[in-house]
C-alpha cells in the first residue's frame, strides 16, 4: 500500500497530535501514532489512554491501511526534511514502511494498527457548541490555576457547568480560585463535568488562531472534542467538584483599584526578597498609598515599593503568596485591576475593572491571604 504526502503538511499534523503521546505507557504501542488511510484521507491519532487526539489531512492513496509508526523517529526525520513529496509504502504483511524521497530512502519498523486501542464511542450524548476563541480563553484563564493534589483529583480538573442561562469554568487548588463565566455560550440541558488538564493543554495548543465552532459531545465518562480536522475525546474525572460559590466572600467593603501591569511588575521585584517557602508579600493600603513589602529574615533580606492606588475603604494590611498573586495578574489580562477584601484573614477578590468587564463575560479571581509574619 501506498501513499504520498508533503514532509512539512505531515509535520504539522504529527506536531498537533503528539503532545498526547506518554513516554511512560504501559502499552508499548502507544509509543507509535496510529495511521488509517481511506479514500485518499490520512487520519493520525496519537492516545495515552486517558485521551486520543485525531487529525486528518488529505493524501494522494488508491489503497486502504491501518498501521502504527514509531512516533519519536517519524517526528525527528520530518523535522530536518526540506518541504517535499514523501512517499510512504507499507508492506501489511510484515508492517515494514518505506519512506521515499527524492534524493533518500528510510526503513521503520511498524506493527499492526488493529493493535492500537479502539477509540471510545460515546454512547446517547450531549452536545454543546461554542466559538473556539471562546473555549481557548476558559482554558487560558482557568488552566493555571488546578491543583495537582493526588489525595484531591477532582482540583486536578477544570469544571464545566452548563446552563441555560451561561457557561461557567471553574478551576481551584485550595489556595486560589478561578471562575469565568460565558452568558452567550448557552446548553438546553444543564449540565456538570470535570475535563483533566492535560487534554485541556492539547486543545490549548489546538485552538490557538481558529475560528471555527466547536462541538463538544459528552456523558459521564468521556468528552468528544470536534473543530475542523481535529477531534480529541478524554475520560472525565470522576467525582463532585466542591461547592466553589460557598468559598467566594460576597461582602467586600475595602476596593482597591490599580493599574494591572504596575502592580504585577512590583510584586514579582519585591518577592525577589521574600521568604523561599512562603513567598510572603504584604500589601498595607493606606489611602491612595500601596506599600509592597517582602523579608527573607533568614537570609537578612528586604524589598519594598510604594504605588499610587485608587482605595476605598478602612485603611488596612493583608499577606499573600507572590507567585499566586503574580499568575492571577498574568492571566488578567485588562489594564486595570480591582482588589477587593474584607479583611486580613478572608480571601482576597481579583476582577478587571469595571470599565474593561465585557457584558458577555465575568471573571473572578479568588486568592487565599496569608497569615502575616
Amino acid at each position: 500500500m501506498k501513499f504520498i504526502i508533503s514532509s512539512h503538511t505531515l509535520l504539522r499534523h504529527l506536531q498537533s497530535v503528539s503532545g498526547a503521546l506518554n513516554s511512560n505507557s504501559p502499552l508499548p504501542i502507544l509509543e507509535n501514532f496510529l495511521f488509517d488511510v481511506k479514500n485518499d484521507q490520512l487520519t493520525i491519532s496519537a492516545s495515552d489512554l486517558e485521551s486520543t487526539m485525531t487529525t486528518t489531512v488529505e493524501v494522494t492513496s488508491k489503497e486502504s491501511c491501518l498501521i502504527a509508526i514509531p512516533a519519536k523517529i517519524l517526528l525527528d526525520v520530518m523535522k530536518t526534511l526540506p518541504d517535499l513529496p514523501v512517499t510512504f509504502t507499507v508492506n501489511e504483511k510484515t508492517y515494514q514502511i518505506d519512506l521515499t524521497t527524492n534524493n533518500g530512502k528510510f526503513k521503520l519498523a511498524g506493527q499492526d494498527g488493529a493493535e492500537f486501542p479502539k477509540i471510545p464511542v460515546i454512547d446517547k450524548p450531549n452536545s454543546i457548541e461554542m466559538p473556539a476563541e471562546v473555549l481557548l480563553e476558559a482554558i487560558n484563564k482557568t488552566i493555571f490555576a488546578t491543583g495537582n493534589d493526588e489525595l484531591r483529583p477532582v482540583m486536578s480538573g477544570v469544571f464545566f457547568q452548563l446552563s441555560s442561562e451561561n457557561t461557567t469554568f471553574v478551576a481551584t487548588d485550595a489556595h486560589r480560585l478561578v471562575r469565568y463565566r460565558r452568558s452567550d455560550v448557552r446548553s438546553a440541558r444543564s449540565a456538570s463535568f470535570i475535563v483533566p488538564r492535560k487534554p485541556l493543554g492539547l486543545l490549548k495548543g489546538a485552538l490557538a488562531g481558529l475560528k471555527s465552532k466547536v462541538k463538544i459531545d459528552y456523558n459521564e465518562s468521556n468528552a468528544f472534542f470536534a473543530f475542523d480536522n481535529f477531534s480529541l475525546i478524554c475520560r472525565l474525572i470522576d467525582g463532585r467538584y466542591p461547592n466553589y460559590e460557598a468559598v467566594i466572600p460576597l461582602d467586600n467593603p475595602n476596593k482597591l483599584t490599580i493599574s494591572r501591569d504596575a502592580f504585577l511588575n512590583s510584586i514579582r521585584r519585591v518577592s525577589l526578597f521574600s521568604n523561599k517557602s512562603t513567598h510572603q508579600v504584604r500589601l498595607k493600603i493606606s489611602g491612595s498609598d500601596l506599600r509592597i513589602s517582602a523579608e527573607d529574615v533568614d537570609y537578612n533580606s528586604e524589598g519594598s515599593e510604594n504605588l499610587s492606588c485608587e482605595f476605598s475603604g478602612q485603611d488596612m494590611e493583608i499577606a499573600f503568596n507572590a507567585r499566586f498573586l503574580s499568575d492571577m495578574l498574568t492571566n488578567l489580562g485588562c489594564e486595570m485591576v480591582n482588589l477587593e477584601m474584607s479583611m486580613p484573614n478572608r480571601a482576597g477578590i481579583l476582577t478587571p475593572s469595571d470599565a474593561e468587564s465585557k457584558p458577555e463575560e465575568s471573571l473572578l479571581m479568588l486568592v487565599m491571604p496569608v497569615m502575616l509574619n
